[in-house]
């Protein structure tokens, strides 16, 4: 009977079994709560057992469900653990990094041919998505994230401070080549991160009264779907310098104010605690600190390179790292 039960079906009762809920289930398996369910009917037609009572908080486990989820879950910690073995055998160096779509784009893409050009033997594998991760189970060795440093349970290595300018399209500005007092981006759509939370920060840091007109308008969850809106006249962006770059260099963008704003977070590599051991990640993450400080400086007090803090306290809901390796996004 053992042999027609499918893997996924098995892993999708572990999740479930072990949070309590198919939604979160469907979040750490990255699929929809729908094929979490479907799974979870399979395993229990196929077994002939309920496995779940559902309860007001969310799902319980069955006596049948509670006696085999502690031994399906070893089981696949096992898996993992020997796939894990198997992709750091020594014949490859291979370093995998999880970033933001934006931050991949303009910042780091650009700067790999001088990664490969010192070492030539090393294999990078980046992935850029607006996910959550989990460092550990998605078997990711960096994560480049945007927040405070404050990773329970992880290593950070502070990278840099990104500044904020805002920014449009020519079109949308019209006959005028800039503004000129904050307060009057107030007069134009503004575009926003996902938690809409620089723009009213960045008006309050120049002096502009509170308005609610400081949060209304378009959201992105990533920096790069932000930059292209704002590209194609949909508003003012507030976005890191670097990351609109290109675009202002080429005139599709302009700086509408010379009012540059230190953001509140920084850009930070994120690791296992004993990733650093690894030879070929040690390099990525010592060079990746090189690029950025050629870029940036540290503020006083921080840790770089070769300060690597450890932290207890979850950061800003872009994306952030916990003690279990799981990561979410800031681009």
């Amino acid at each position: 009977m053992s042999s027609s039960i499918p893997l996924a079906a098995l892993r999708a009762f572990v999740e479930v079994g072990r949070r309590g809920s198919i939604k979160a289930a469907a979040e750490a398996l990255h699929v929809t709560p729908g094929a979490v369910s479907q799974q979870v009917r399979l395993l229990e037609d196929r077994l002939g057992v309920a496995l779940f009572t559902r309860e007001r908080q969310g799902l319980r486990l069955t006596a049948d469900g509670a006696a085999a989820h502690p031994l399906l879950r070893q089981a696949f910690s096992q898996i993992e653990a020997a796939v894990d073995m198997l992709a750091r055998a020594p014949s490859r160096q291979i370093v995998t990094v999880s970033t933001m779509a934006s931050f991949a784009a303009s910042w780091l893409v650009p700067r790999l041919a001088r990664f490969r050009a010192r070492h030539p033997r090393i294999e990078l594998r980046v992935e850029a998505s607006s996910s959550v991760v989990d460092l550990r189970r998605d078997r990711v060795d960096v994560a480049l994230r945007h927040g405070l440093g404050r990773y329970p349970g992880l290593r950070a290595v502070w990278l840099m401070a990104p500044v904020l300018v805002p920014v449009a399209s020519p079109a949308l500005l019209g006959r005028r080549k800039g503004l000129r007092s904050p307060a009057e981006c107030l007069d134009l759509p503004l575009l926003h991160d996902a938690d809409r939370a620089d723009w009213p920060l960045w008006l309050a840091a120049h002096d502009v009264a509170v308005d609610a007109r400081a949060r209304r308008g378009s959201s992105f969850d990533d920096d790069f779907l932000l930059i292209r809106a704002a590209e194609a006249g949909q508003g003012l962006a507030l976005v890191p310098q670097e990351h609109a770059r290109a675009e202002i260099e080429a005139g599709r963008l302009v700086q509408v104010l010379h009012k540059p704003w230190p953001a509140r977070f920084a850009y930070y590599a994120v690791t296992l605690p004993d990733a650093l051991e690894r030879p070929e990640v040690r390099a990525f993450v010592e060079w990746v600190a090189e690029e950025a400080a050629l870029d940036d400086a540290a503020p006083e007090g921080a840790d770089k390179a070769a300060g690597v803090a450890h932290a207890a306290a979850p950061v800003r809901g872009k994306r952030t790292a916990t003690a279990s390796g799981a990561a979410k996004r800031r681009s």
